[in-house]
């Protein structure tokens, strides 16, 4: 693979050449020049475009694939081409699958089914066997075999002990624990947030609390495990204040927001369109603008895309009925690049999806350099571009994005010797 990038704005807080407009030479896989203006001798395929940018290829943290067992909603085929799409160049895979991922046979299985694919596919084992919360999995076995991180997904860990144990054991093997904070006894039977719109349109309501309790729990075991926590897709503006809190006391603390989180609020449900039921879920506009700032000053550490495919037949439902979530890979970038605009620069926001993942994760950040292998995100952040339900990739098309109108697009990735691009 040979290609000449052209005149494209590098976005890289971490480079010397962040900010500069540069053509990018790339052969057989390795940046081999990184100039002004490159004449390649040979017949290379070029890349350009009007406002083209550069930055090391983007990870989400927090994608399901439903791989194993649940391929009628997505698979990696399906999936991995919508993360290409969307700009990631890796992604983790979580364990929400049929088996889970809760033992070395279903990562290896992961593993070894992704593993010549552009798309880097990092899987996330189960905290618990069968990711019920009774028994901790073999996260030693799991990590062995690949596992770059644990979590129970969208399932809480409801016994303070086993949490305990958790986090104690996984700080002895250097493990990263992924939480779900949401207090069930709280939020059962809930279809929304609770406040004025689920009031108004008679949906039982699940209110901030339900979140807020358990994330002061598992602040305060951290506090005594002096282990690390990572605390997935939160969206109250009382969890940003905790977390800030935390951090402030030193504990080792960080936190995701999901894309569209901080793009819509819950009064779009309001007309009963399941696309919009998500856990957490949707809350105020106040909630929203805490989460920006908490992203603008380093309280929420990674932006990810919660990717949920679900069929028709899960959510072409009555409303109670309906599961939650809403595809998110194709359209992550697009969605926080609208919703923060004005609120963040965009080189912060490539560091949320790009520098702080791999920070959390421990994994080798891609440089763009001479003689490194090109790992690299091509995007345009200011075209606007309408989502339409026949461009998207994914295998499920739960998404209320389709016919809205977005600012920033990926035009494609380069990774591992291969090319991806966005039809224009």
């Amino acid at each position: 693979m040979n290609v000449l990038i052209k005149s494209a704005t590098i976005v890289d807080s971490s480079s010397a050449l962040n900010g500069k407009r540069v053509d990018i030479l790339i052969e057989k896989g390795i940046i081999t020049q990184i100039k002004t203006n490159i004449k390649p001798e040979k017949n290379y395929k070029v890349i350009e475009s009007s406002d083209l940018c550069v930055s090391p290829g983007w990870l989400d943290m927090q994608a399901r694939f439903c791989d194993p067992g649940l391929e009628h909603k997505e698979d990696f085929e399906s999936g991995l081409a919508a993360a290409a799409a969307g700009g990631f160049t890796a992604v983790c895979a979580m364990p929400s699958t049929d088996p889970p991922l809760h033992g070395k046979t279903q990562i290896d299985y992961v593993v070894n089914k992704t593993k010549h694919h552009a798309v880097d596919v990092y899987p996330v084992g189960c905290l618990t066997v069968d990711r019920v919360g009774k028994e901790m999995a073999e996260l030693y076995d799991m990590k062995k075999a690949g596992a770059i991180a644990f979590s129970d997904d969208k399932r809480p860990v409801k016994e303070s002990g086993l949490l305990i144990r958790l986090q104690q054991y996984a700080k002895n093997i250097n493990a990263f624990i992924i939480t779900h904070c949401e207090d069930t006894s709280i939020s059962a039977g809930g279809q929304m947030h609770e406040g004025e719109t689920s009031t108004r349109i008679g949906l039982k309501g699940i209110p901030s609390l339900a979140e807020e309790i358990m994330l002061q729990r598992n602040i305060s075991i951290t506090s005594f495990s002096q282990a690390q926590l990572h605390v997935s897709c939160i969206s109250s503006k009382q969890s940003v204040e905790l977390i800030r809190k935390a951090k402030q006391d030193e504990l080792k603390i960080s936190s995701s927001v999901a894309a569209h989180q901080l793009l819509l609020d819950d009064s779009k449900l309001s007309e009963f369109d399941t696309n919009y039921k998500v856990n957490p879920p949707l809350r105020p506009k106040e909630d929203i603008e805490a989460l920006k700032k908490g992203i603008a000053n380093n309280t929420i550490d990674v932006i990810v895309s919660d990717h949920s495919p679900e069929d028709i037949e899960s959510k072409d439902l009555e409303f109670d009925f309906a599961r939650c979530g809403i595809i998110g890979l194709e359209t992550a970038f697009a969605v926080a690049n609208t919703a923060c605009q004005s609120k963040l620069k965009l080189d912060h926001l490539i560091e949320k999806i790009c520098h702080n993942p791999r920070k959390l994760l421990d994994l080798e950040m891609p440089l763009l350099k001479e003689g490194e292998q090109a790992n690299i995100t091509l995007f345009d952040p200011s075209a606007q571009w309408v989502v339409a339900k026949e461009d998207i990739l994914s295998r499920s098309k739960n998404t209320p994005f389709i016919g809205q109108k977005l600012k920033g697009k990926v035009l494609g990735i380069i990774n591992k010797n291969q090319i991806m691009l966005n039809k224009k």
